[in-house]
C-alpha cells in the first residue's frame, strides 16, 4: 500500500517467528510497529503506543486475545482490531466479533490478504491515516478535507464531508439512518432523523445526481452509494 506512513500498528503473539515475519514484512510497507508476545504486554503497549491496528492472535497463554480484546474495548480505545487464530471455528470468530473485533483471519494466511485487511479497516475507521482514498470516480483526500467527483472538487461544507466520506467508503453496503447519525453526527445528536434526507438531497444536488443513481434510497432500510 506504500502509503501507510504515520499509522502505527501492534503485533501480538506468542510465537516469534510469526511476530518476526509480519514485522519485517509491515516495517516495509512503511507502518510503524510494535510486537507484544502475551496479552499483559499487549495492553501496556497499546496504552503506550496508541495504535491505529492491533493485529491480535486469539491462542495465547495466560491472558488469551479474548480477554485483550474485551479490555482494549473497556477502555473505549479507538482501534481496530484484526483477531488471528489457527481454528477455523464458527465460535471463535462469534466470540471475537462480540467482543468487539472488528475482522478475523484464520491462520495461514496470506500477507498480501492482512494487508488488505489492514487497509480496509484504515479506509472504514482512520480514512485521514491513507492521503488519498479512491473509489471509483471519488477522490477522498482525508488530509484536506477534500473529495472529488470525476475529478471535480466538490463544495462540501464539514458536515456534507463527513456523510459523503462515509457512505463513498461504505459504497455498496445499505447504510440505515440510525447508522448514519450514529457516525455522521453522533451517538448524542438529540434532533430528528429527518436531517438525514435534507443533507442526503444536497449531496445529490451537488453530485448532479437528479435520477438517484449514484446515492440511491431503499424505502425503510436506508441509502446506498454506487460506483458509476
Amino acid at each position: 500500500m506504500k502509503s501507510a506512513q504515520g499509522v502505527r500498528l501492534l503485533l501480538v503473539d506468542d510465537e516469534p517467528h510469526i511476530l518476526q515475519f509480519l514485522e519485517l514484512g509491515l516495517i516495509n510497507e512503511g507502518f510503524e510497529v510494535q510486537t507484544a508476545a502475551d496479552g499483559a504486554e499487549a495492553l501496556a503497549a497499546a496504552a503506550d503506543f496508541k495504535p491505529h491496528v492491533v493485529i491480535l492472535d486469539v491462542m495465547m497463554p495466560g491472558m488469551d486475545g479474548f480477554e485483550v480484546c474485551r479490555s482494549l474495548r473497556a477502555e473505549e480505545a479507538e482501534v481496530a482490531i484484526i483477531m488471528l487464530t489457527a481454528k477455523d471455528e464458527v465460535d471463535d470468530r462469534v466470540t471475537g466479533l462480540s467482543l468487539g473485533a472488528d475482522d478475523y483471519m484464520v491462520k495461514p494466511f496470506s500477507f498480501d490478504e492482512l494487508l488488505a485487511r489492514i487497509q480496509a479497516r484504515l479506509r472504514n475507521q482512520f480514512p485521514g491515516l491513507l492521503g488519498e482514498v479512491r473509489c471509483g470516480p471519488f477522490r477522498i483526500d482525508g488530509r484536506r478535507k477534500e473529495i472529488r467527483h470525476k475529478e471535480e472538487v466538490l463544495e462540501l461544507s464539514p458536515t456534507e464531508y463527513e456523510l459523503l466520506q462515509y457512505l463513498v467508503i461504505n459504497h455498496g453496503l445499505v447504510l440505515s439512518k440510525p447508522m448514519i447519525l450514529d457516525k455522521v453526527w453522533g451517538y448524542d445528536f438529540g434532533g430528528e432523523e429527518n436531517i438525514v434526507e435534507v443533507y442526503i438531497r444536497s449531496l445529490r444536488e451537488k453530485l448532479g445526481d437528479k435520477e438517484h443513481r449514484i446515492i440511491r434510497t431503499l424505502r425503510g432500510a436506508g441509502y446506498r452509494v454506487d460506483l458509476l
